[in-house]
């Protein structure tokens, strides 16, 4: 109830809808999915991929050799 020289409250905002909400949390997951792909793509990894390839085919053949062997 308002009286006369007071001033009226701003209307209150409409609540968000279900769907809006679902919306706005797949845009902020795609945001942050998108600016993971620009840093994976930027580079600067602290170790590079060919080292983890070498390690890789390295465990690998250790592990065909005792494989063989036994």
């Amino acid at each position: 109830m308002t009286y006369p020289g007071q001033p009226s409250l701003p209307p209150e905002p409409p609540e968000r809808t279900e769907h809006e909400v679902r919306w706005s949390r797949l845009e902020r997951r795609r945001e942050r999915v998108y600016r993971q792909i620009q840093k994976d793509r930027a580079g600067n990894h602290k170790i590079p991929t060919w080292l983890y390839v070498t390690v890789l085919a390295l465990l690998l053949a250790g592990w065909a050799y005792l494989i063989v062997t036994s």
